[in-house]
């Protein structure tokens, strides 16, 4: 049986939690990766609507990440009002 149900999706980028991981603040990735800091905080907190691509690469080639799916996590966004 196929579940046609579409649920809305949210993308999270993990930037926060792979700073801490590195041991790296997200100033000091900003400034490593040539991104202005309002920049790397917006996508640290999900209010940023679009990426760009060279930013991704940046960040990615700055903590050493080889797969760019580390970054990201997929949610459900729930549509229940509470």
């Amino acid at each position: 049986m196929i579940n046609l149900e579409r649920k809305e999706k949210k993308l999270v980028i993990n930037i926060r939690e792979i700073c801490e991981k590195n041991n790296i603040s997200m100033s000091e990735l900003a400034r490593l990766s040539d991104i202005e800091p309002s920049k790397i905080s917006a996508l640290a907190n999900g209010k940023r609507q679009r990426l760009q691509v060279a930013h991704i690469e940046r960040i990615c080639e700055t903590l050493n990440i080889y797969d760019a799916n580390e970054l990201f996590t997929i949610l459900d966004v729930d549509n229940t009002i509470k």
